[in-house]
Formats: C-alpha cells, sequence, structure tokens
C-alpha cells in the first residue's frame, strides 16, 4: 500500500535479462476465436498473449483495459453512490463523516483496501485524472469514457469542496486493526483538519493543484463549476503559501501511512503551474520563474513521481512552457526545469550515464519493493505527455548517452503498459479483471468479503479478519480496474490476500492509465497501427 518512504531518491542500475518461452495451439486458438468476437456487436473481453503472427488489435487491449481502470473509481467510493453506480457489489457507506465535527464531510474515496480518506493521495489521484483528461480528453472521448472520466473526477472534486477545512477523514491505526466492508464500519471516522496553528502547505497545495486542474477540464461542459473549483484552488494556494508547513507535523496520525517525505515545496510549485495554466495568470508564472531554485524546482533531479514528491511533473510542465516559446524572457530558469525534467526521462529510459532507474529482467520499471506500480503508471504517464510535447515542437530528447527520438519514449511507456497487462515473466495481468488471469486475493476489505447487497448481516470488527480475511479462496467481488502493487524486483508475484505490499491497489495507481491507455488506444486505431502490434508475451 504506502509504508514510510526513508529516500526521496533511490539509484539503480538497469540489469535487463530477457526470457523466453512460448505457447501453444490451445492458447492460439482461444485467440483466433477473440479475432471472431471482434467482428460481434458485443466484443468478448478476454486476454490472450502469442508468440506468432496471429494480429490481435491492441485497440482491443487498450480500449477494454481504460473502460475497466474508470470503473475502479466507482468500487473506492464512499458516500452515498449515485443512481448509476456501476459496481453493484458495493453500496452506500461513510454517510455520517463529518457529523462529530459539524460538517459534511460524506463523499470522496478511499485510497485502497482500507476506509480512510487520506486528503493527499486522494488529491493527487484527482489531479492525474485531470491531467489525463486535459491532455487526452478526445481521445477518451472516442473511446466512449469521456463521461466516465468526468465523474471520477467529480466525485472527488465534489468532496474536496465539502473538505475545504477537513480534508482527511478516518483513523489508519483504528481502521487497520478491523477488517470490515465499508458499508458496516465501526471504527473511528475523527476528521482532521490543516489551519493557521497548523499548517499543512503540501496537502493545500496538491488539493488546489487537482482544483485547478479539474476546473480545466470542466470549464466548456460546466463553467459555473469550473469557476468553483477554480475559486477553491485559489484560496487553498494562497492559504498553504502563506501558512508554510508540513501537513503531517500538524496531523501526526498520517505518518505511518502518508508521510511527506519531499516536503511542501514541490506541492507548492506543482499548485502555481496548475494555477497558472488554469487563469495564465503572470503572478503564477513569476511564484515559478522566482522560487525555482530556493525551492528545489531546478535543484532536484528526481527519478520517480508520485503521491508525496511532484517534483519530475512540475518539471515536466515547466518544459512545455519552455517548448510553446512564449515566455522568452524566462528561458533561461524554464531551460533548468527542462534538463531536470530529462534527467528523470534519461533515468528511467536507462540513458543516463549513472543514476539510471532499476529495472526487473522482465523489463518493469522498479523503484521500490512496496507498490512498486505506482512509480510505473506514473513514469508511463510522464514518458507519453512528454513524447507528445516533444513531438509538438519537433524536438527531440537529449541523453548524456545519446539523442532519443519521440518513438523511443512511446516504446518505453508501452512496454510498461504491456507489461502491467500481462506480457510480462508470469503472464499475468496486473490489472484486475483484464484478461483470464489477474490477482484473484486483492487486499481489499470490500472485494474480499460478500457483498452488502447480496447479504446484509453485520459484519463486525475481528469478525471480517476470522471469517474472510485468512480464506485461501478468491475474493467473491473483483475489484475490477485496480492496479495492484506488482511483482518484485525479480519479477515473482504472490497472489496472496496478506500479501499487501504485492496485492493492494491504490487509486493514484491506475489514476496516471487512464491518459496513457487512451492516447495508445488512439494510435493503434489509427494508419500508425503497425507501429502499435497485438500484445506479445515472449517470455
Amino acid at each position: 500500500m504506502r509504508g514510510r518512504i526513508s529516500r526521496i531518491v533511490e539509484l539503480f542500475h538497469w540489469t535487463l535479462t530477457p526470457k523466453m518461452s512460448v505457447y501453444g495451439p490451445s492458447e492460439l486458438e482461444r485467440c483466433l476465436r477473440g479475432v471472431v468476437a471482434d467482428l460481434q456487436p458485443e466484443p468478448r473481453h478476454e486476454t490472450c498473449f502469442i508468440k506468432g503472427t496471429v494480429d490481435i488489435p491492441y485497440s482491443r487491449w487498450s480500449r477494454e483495459a481504460l473502460t475497466k481502470s474508470l470503473l475502479y473509481f466507482e468500487a473506492q467510493r464512499s458516500g452515498r453512490l449515485p443512481y448509476n453506480q456501476r459496481v453493484t457489489w458495493r453500496d452506500h457507506s461513510g454517510l455520517t463523516d463529518g457529523l462529530e465535527q459539524g460538517v459534511d464531510l460524506v463523499g470522496g474515496y478511499y485510497d485502497a483496501g482500507d476506509h480512510v480518506k487520506f486528503g493527499l493521495p486522494m488529491a493527487f489521484t484527482v489531479t492525474m485524472l485531470s491531467w489525463g483528461v486535459i491532455e487526452y480528453g478526445k481521445n477518451i472521448a472516442n473511446a466512449g469514457e469521456y463521461e466516465h472520466a468526468l465523474e471520477a473526477i467529480k466525485w472527488g472534486t465534489d468532496y474536496f469542496v465539502k473538505a475545504h477545512t477537513s480534508p482527511n477523514v478516518g483513523d489508519g491505526d483504528t481502521d487497520h486493526y478491523c477488517w470490515q466492508r465499508p458499508e458496516d464500519m465501526t471504527t473511528s471516522r475523527q476528521a482532521y483538519k490543516i489551519d493557521e496553528s497548523r499548517p499543512g502547505s503540501d496537502l493545500a497545495g496538491e488539493t488546489a493543484a487537482a482544483m485547478a486542474a479539474a476546473s480545466i477540464v470542466f470549464k466548456t461542459t460546466n463553467s459555473h463549476y469550473s469557476h468553483l473549483l477554480l475559486h477553491h484552488a485559489q484560496q487553498l494556494f494562497e492559504f498553504g503559501d502563506k501558512y508554510r508547513g508540513k501537513y503531517d507535523s500538524s496531523v501526526e496520525v498520517v505518518k505511518s501511512y502518508y508521510a511527506s517525505v519531499s516536503g511542501y515545496k514541490d506541492e507548492l510549485l506543482w499548485a502555481a503551474l496548475w494555477l497558472y495554466k488554469a487563469t495564465d495568470r503572470d503572478v503564477y508564472l513569476k511564484y515559478i520563474i522566482n522560487n525555482a531554485h530556493c525551492f528545489g524546482g531546478i535543484g532536484w533531479a528526481i527519478t520517480e513521481f508520485s503521491w508525496d514528491v511532484k517534483y519530475a511533473g512540475v518539471q515536466i510542465l515547466a518544459s512545455k512552457l519552455l517548448m510553446e516559446g512564449k515566455h522568452k524572457e524566462h528561458n533561461h530558469i524554464l531551460g533548468q526545469y527542462k534538463s531536470k525534467a530529462e534527467y528523470y526521462l534519461c533515468a528511467c529510459l536507462n540513458r543516463s550515464d549513472n543514476n539510471n532507474v532499476d529495472r526487473t529482467p522482465g523489463g518493469l520499471l522498479y523503484v521500490r519493493q512496496w507498490n512498486n506500480m505506482q512509480y510505473v503508471s506514473t513514469a508511463a504517464f510522464l514518458l507519453t505527455v512528454y513524447s507528445d510535447y516533444l513531438q509538438n515542437a519537433n524536438q527531440k530528447l537529449h541523453c548524456p548517452l545519446g539523442i532519443v527520438s519521440v518513438q523511443e519514449l512511446l516504446d518505453l511507456a508501452k512496454s510498461q503498459v504491456d507489461y502491467i497487462l500481462g506480457a510480462n515473466p508470469m503472464s499475468m495481468s496486473y490489472l484486475v479483471g483484464f484478461g483470464s488471469r489477474y490477482p484473484k486475493r486483492v487486499h481489499h476489505r470490500g472485494a474480499s468479503v460478500v457483498s452488502y447487497r447480496e447479504n446484509k448481516g453485520f459484519i463486525g470488527c475481528t469478525q471480517g479478519y476470522d471469517n474472510w480475511y485468512g480464506r485461501k479462496d478468491p475474493n467473491p467481488n473483483d475489484l475490477v480496474g485496480a492496479l495492484v502493487g506488482g511483482p518484485n524486483c525479480q519479477d515473482n508475484f504472490r497472489d496472496e490476500r496478506g500479501n499487501y505490499m504485492q496485492t493492494e491497489a491504490c487509486t493514484y495507481n491506475t489514476a496516471p492509465l487512464v491518459g496513457v491507455l487512451s492516447k495508445f488506444y488512439v494510435l493503434s486505431s489509427s494508419q500508425n497501427i503497425s507501429q502499435f502490434p497485438s500484445l506479445i508475451s515472449s517470455y
């Protein structure tokens, strides 16, 4: 799930050693049936990986994965579920959140397999969903998923509007003591807030970034709502900048779960960038330029991008400003942002002369053992969007070990997505519900216990541990679209409910995939389909 991060930057080396295996006639027959199914009005959703010449359209896989990724967010909803809820094994939950504090804090998302609504990762989830729609909204619409993407964003931003004063709900310690469905919760729903005397610039900054990015998304479809989000974003940014401090120093209960290791300066730069994109106001651009050095924007060379560490995202967005050529008076500073952005990308590509991001023998980017897939999905996203920025500016990426083309960035992003979807040594899809082989014992309270709609009998705090947690059987409910933590550094994966480092999924794992999958869906559907062959497992 999370775990305390002891270092911001970890240095790795690439040790890529491919393995080979070939699938037999039965798998070939199954895949051929899939080709026939593609011709039907309602295509079958079954994944197969073959080594050979039969071409199963990549667009089919990417669209299915996109659809299921967005479905996952409905499974993570807290609050009163809407009439069009598609994940039918879930029901209403957390309906009294905020009651003790006299505020309405119903709604939002549970971050992972528990029932705490942590503000920082939830906000990052919404920021990444919004960024994906901003970059690839037309692609998502072409796949028929635009409304679902907007619903996923709005479920988060509606909560942020309510939670402007109390963004964290629930106690991680008491929550983890119990194994219950969200509909049966008996744990503390204590709400924690930041204010002038208990600052949290990182939390305020990330929430401001999420609301500013979302305001761009809704600008043309719901202008009133867009203005509301922007108003809240500006207020939160001003508050976070004026009363500076780390939120985990003010709300110490989060330290064991989402400690702010990188501090708050990256979030303030991140928020200012999104506010500049949303408003085009020079005050935010000047903030980015004037604080570039003292806030680490042009100092930190980072090899990860996550809910905690935003520097790579800041540097990528600042690079786009440079490529657009509209701010020539700031080219010197923006150029330094770009240099750090390319440090991250070159490290992912194994084109740095040192400090490359490690890879598993099967080719997966590997940052750390606890929930590694979060770093894979964010890397795939940044590689994809930067390839677009380079292409639009007619530029290439300059790494210490050579010049890198736009296609090479896309190839690496696609290789990571392919690995996630099953082209890996274990032939395991790490996106739940995708393909015929995926994690069946996800570390998730709601998915691992019989659905409330099927059996409304109350399940007590420890009763879930006694009767459900230790079962060897698959979960009774598939957490479709969830991206689990994934394999270890040797591509090995144990599908066990208690193996939370590998089998727990988080909202911020899946969020970056939405934009990436829509990009590959459109590319594979276009005349460039030759560049996107079928998913092939070659291990």
